[in-house]
């Protein structure tokens, strides 16, 4: 007879066989998941590509009741919603898109025993109505994604989560998962004392990816490298961008020197197209993504053959989470990051620019209330269009400060502040019978509005703008600026889903926001500068293995070097000289050089141009045309 043990183990395996086709577990997911099982607080810290989903998602599957996943993104619970939903496990995510109506239907699945994982975020865990439907449903276990957001020595701290511990209180038998993909051995302490953790199973594993040759280039001409790297590497991959308009200008160069199979992604992009590209990406061999880091978040691709930065991250956590999307099937895989020391001093130059001091984020908060009106005390219901110019205008600040606040007020959970391309919403405040009091042409265009918009009689509704006005015969602009009348006739509330939106979520109180959440705020930047200057530590040194600086800044001490990153290639050829691995170039065939950069991509580009001119002067290389070399035998 098998023992209880044995039986556990069979059971995972069957179920991670029939329901992702794997047969056997990576690293530490089976031990973790056999610790939720036997109800032990647990804590995991696996790197970027580790499988951290799986790890609740299973146990969700096989043990009685629902799964609680408790995550800051909602991009990301949307993802891992689509992927369960896709294997045939009932999940199900409260947000605030949801109406009264849906909210309920999602509860009764859950109260009904139906629903396996539902997704919430950690200022649900204060919301009433949800504090009173929790006690009817039976929660299997809690699991808290992105734990690290629960540290303030990060700049990810959300308050939210520190009300993780007082919810738990309700739930003392039900065990909790933490797991995080990047955390220092102080942030790993951190998690475990405030998330209440009892005797937690701790299973960290080590960052070190053995597969990953770290490339790391001082490069001026960053186009042209990359153009000879894609040609060099046909295969399916990510270019990070620091901005949406370098994606866009870096794709647009590629496809005009004949390099088709790219395309851009952005929080800019509307949900439809970023989702269509998203499928195509993941399903081809060779397709490339040039991206914002809005991409990569929750994706698990198999087959991703490198990732290049076209600028550096502003983390050597965001840069360790971007790199770890390549190589996931456990072949090699190339990461490259691409820097100068002008780009470098700009980034500098852009932190200090986005950083207000105390008299600049007080205006800035004065004129965000002013704008709309809002006293002290007071706590507006609807929504808001928001024109950042208008308070760059008043202030006399810069959007970068402004919209750093803006982030900063979004996490710490006063307002919701929407800068991506969304649905537009509707909402009318007068019935379809009573359009006879309006004005003809206004009771025409709601009449209108009510044909085209099913439920919009009785609630808010989302839709698109662009393809009511190509069924309709609109002019975009005169559509808009209808709705916009309407709207100060007060016969609707309008919000434009291609403008930013702020919703205040908390009653403004301008003595805490000038106290304790300067303080905050003042520190977040503080650690920003700080991560900023180690990163750059880590980009600039040429004495240290890459992939050693990246364990030691995780706590990993007395890592043996990697044998492949630029630093240990170099040192490793030190006795071959540059002129030799030229030669073994050459040998194959003539080559530009952008093509030999490429190919010997651990030596700098000037370096090798000015071998080449050596080689060239003492008769060694010959010119084939105006930009190739070839061996001159």
């Amino acid at each position: 007879m098998l023992s209880s043990k044995e039986s556990q183990n069979i059971l995972i395996h069957q179920t991670l066989k029939q329901f992702w086709g794997f047969d056997e577990f990576r690293s530490s997911q089976e031990q973790i998941i056999l610790s939720i099982i036997n109800g032990k607080d647990t804590l995991a810290l696996l790197p970027t590509g580790g499988g951290k989903s799986l790890c609740y998602q299973l146990p969700a599957i096989i043990l009685e009741g629902t799964c609680l996943v408790i995550s800051p993104l909602l991009a990301l619970m949307r993802d891992q919603l689509q992927s369960l939903q896709a294997l045939g496990i009932e999940a199900e995510l409260l947000s605030s898109d949801l109406d009264e109506f849906e909210e309920e239907t999602v509860y009764n699945r859950c109260k009904e025993g139906l629903t396996k994982v539902l997704f919430v975020s950690p200022e649900r865990l204060q919301n009433q109505l949800f504090l009173r439907n929790i006690q009817e449903i039976h929660i299997s276990f809690i699991a808290v994604d992105e734990a690290h957001c629960i540290s303030e020595w990060g700049q990810d701290f959300r308050p939210s989560y520190q009300n993780i511990k007082r919810f738990r209180q309700d739930f003392k038998n039900v065990p909790c998962l933490a797991l995080t993909a990047t955390a220092t051995n102080q942030v790993v302490d951190e998690i475990s004392i405030k998330l209440g953790l009892h005797q937690p199973q701790v299973f960290k594993k080590s960052f070190r990816r053995e597969n990953l040759n770290i490339i790391v280039g001082n490069t001026a001409d960053k186009y042209n490298r990359i153009l000879e790297f894609l040609r060099q590497n046909p295969s399916s991959g990510i270019i990070y961008t620091r901005t949406r308009r370098e994606a866009e200008e870096l794709t647009l160069y590629l496809k005009n020197n004949k390099f088709q199979n790219v395309d851009f992604f952005h929080a800019g992009m509307t949900a439809r197209d970023r989702e269509n590209l998203q499928k195509k990406w993941i399903t081809s061999q060779f397709h490339v993504l040039v991206s914002t880091n809005a991409f990569g978040m929750g994706i698990d691709k198999d087959n991703v053959r490198f990732v290049i930065h076209f600028s550096p991250s502003s983390t050597l956590e965001n840069y360790y989470q971007e790199i770890g999307r390549a190589g996931r099937n456990g072949q090699e895989a190339i990461v490259l990051l691409l820097w100068n020391e002008q780009e470098l001093k700009n980034i500098d130059d852009i932190f200090k620019n986005q950083i207000p001091n105390k008299t600049e984020y007080e205006k800035i908060l004065m004129y965000l209330y002013s704008i709309f009106q809002i006293g002290d005390s007071d706590l507006p219901e609807r929504t808001f269009q928001l024109d950042i110019n208008r308070i760059k205008n008043l202030s006399k600040c810069s959007n970068a400060k402004i919209k750093n606040i803006l982030t900063f007020l979004n996490n710490q959970e006063l307002i919701y502040y929407k800068n991506s391309i969304s649905s537009s919403t509707l909402q009318s405040f007068i019935n379809s019978e009573d359009l006879e009091q309006l004005a003809p042409s206004d009771a025409y265009f709601m009449e209108l509005l009510f044909r085209n918009l099913p439920g919009l009689a009785i609630q808010k509704v989302h839709f698109s703008d662009l393809a009511f006005c190509k069924k309709n015969g609109f002019d975009i602009l005169s559509f808009k600026e209808r709705l916009k009348q309407m709207q100060k006739a007060g016969h609707l509330e309008y919000l434009d889903g291609s403008q930013h939106s702020i919703k205040f979520l908390k009653p403004r109180n301008d003595r805490h926001l000038s106290g304790e959440y300067w303080s905050l705020f003042n520190q977040i930047q503080k650690n920003k500068l700080k991560k900023w200057e180690e990163n750059k530590f880590f980009i600039k040194d040429t004495d240290f293995c890459k992939m050693k600086l990246i364990l030691s800044y995780f706590g990993e001490r007395d890592a043996d070097n990697c044998g492949k990153c630029s630093v240990c290639r170099k040192k490793t050829n030190t006795k071959r000289t540059l002129s030799t691995e030229i030669f073994e170039q050459l040998a194959k065939r003539p080559m530009a050089l952008e093509e030999v950069a490429a190919n010997l991509n651990f030596h700098s580009k000037e370096s090798i141009s000015d071998t080449l001119i050596f080689l060239l002067d003492i008769g060694k290389v010959k010119m084939l045309n105006y930009k190739t070399y070839m061996l001159n035998q």
